[in-house]
């Protein structure tokens, strides 16, 4: 385990006060509060988080992928997946897949992937699942539309980590 840059090891505190402190930062970065549901910045960190810790060649062909995290899914994208509800779409790839790329294809606005706080928090109290896992879940099976990969591809991508 690591805090503030080095191992947990590694740092040297005297007394009780110094001790609590490490307890102290230590478990605010392991624990969940329900005081408040998870904020887009919240979910924007779970997200960069686990495209980073992709293995390669994925995780350096996420550098230039836009990630945005919105309330809702905009009634217009809606439309044309042809989804009812808003909650029931928590994320989406808008890009040209990198399998399908050419050269024509210069000019274009760079890849993206949003998720949707709101359907993401919908799912979470749903299915009971841990929220990081949750949000792993679907920025993964987003970056597999963005390589081209199967569902069956996504699912073990999703296990590598």
């Amino acid at each position: 385990m690591r805090l503030e840059g080095r191992p947990l090891e590694a740092l040297h505190f005297r007394g009780k006060l110094a001790a609590r402190r490490v307890a102290t930062l230590w478990q605010q970065s392991m624990v969940r509060r329900f005081d408040h549901p998870p904020s887009a910045d919240e979910i924007e960190v779970i997200a960069r988080s686990t495209m980073e810790r992709l293995p390669e060649p994925f995780s350096s062909h996420l550098r230039h992928v836009v990630l945005q995290v919105d309330e809702y899914a905009d009634d217009q994208l809606l439309a044309e997946m042809k989804i009812d509800h808003p909650l029931d779409l928590t994320g989406v790839y808008e890009g040209i897949p990198i399998g399908e790329r050419s050269v024509d294809m210069s000019g274009t606005l760079p890849d993206r992937i949003r998720l949707f706080r709101q359907a993401i928090l919908a799912e979470w109290a749903e299915e009971g699942e841990p929220f990081e896992h949750l949000v792993r879940h679907i920025l993964i099976h987003e970056v597999g539309h963005h390589f081209g990969l199967s569902d069956d591809d996504m699912h073990l991508l999703e296990e590598q980590e």
